[in-house]
């Protein structure tokens, strides 16, 4: 699994997990815009089944694609195959070989038949901005205090965190610029990653 990238140089690796959904990701992308930002972006399948158009934006602006389920099962409470089934569903949909497993639960068995075809993609900082309890500052904070060069940072295009979300990206985006990093999108070909 790849929880961070190389930290040889001031880069961050933004990542969107559950969308693509018009509420949110269209005010994600115009965001990322602004400060020449890429970022990764783990697709629910059935999100982009109703929201093509949108999963298009993603690929036209130049960011990458990863799998996040169909369904956005949990790997622990599903049966593997139902699983796997649900996997290749959306892969159907959503291009590339990068894979993060719903709330980061994913079973041995599981992880072993993914990591023939993809990426297992996880992080090292948790934003937590998908959390009703927590304040935006707080979420903010906890990017602030933990991401390095080569962090891997989980943040929602979802309903759930849109609140959050609405605070803390543009402040990441301002003091990140601000202090030299530049934002990349993670590659489907991983060779620099610290696994």
């Amino acid at each position: 699994m790849i929880w961070k990238m190389s930290g040889t140089d001031k880069s961050l690796y933004l990542t969107f997990d559950d969308g693509p959904i018009p509420e949110i990701t269209p005010w994600v992308l115009e965001t990322l815009d602004q400060y020449q930002a890429k970022a990764t972006f783990f697709c629910v399948g059935d999100n982009v089944r109703k929201h093509p158009e949108i999963y298009s934006q993603l690929i036209q602006r130049g960011h990458a694609t990863g799998n996040h389920t169909f369904n956005h099962l949990n790997g622990w409470t599903n049966h593997n195959d139902h699983y796997l089934e649900n996997v290749n569903k959306c892969r159907d949909l959503v291009s590339g070989n990068l894979f993060r497993p719903p709330y980061g639960r994913i079973s041995p068995k599981q992880f072993r038949q993914l990591k023939k075809e993809y990426q297992i993609v996880m992080w090292d900082v948790l934003s937590g901005d998908f959390s009703a309890n927590l304040k935006p500052e707080v979420c903010l904070n906890n990017v602030l205090r933990n991401a390095k060069a080569g962090s891997i940072i989980v943040m929602h295009d979802s309903l759930k965190a849109e609140k959050n979300l609405r605070y803390v990206l543009p402040k990441i985006l301002d003091f990140y610029s601000e202090s030299g990093y530049t934002f990349k999108s993670i590659p489907q070909s991983i060779t620099n990653a610290n696994q």
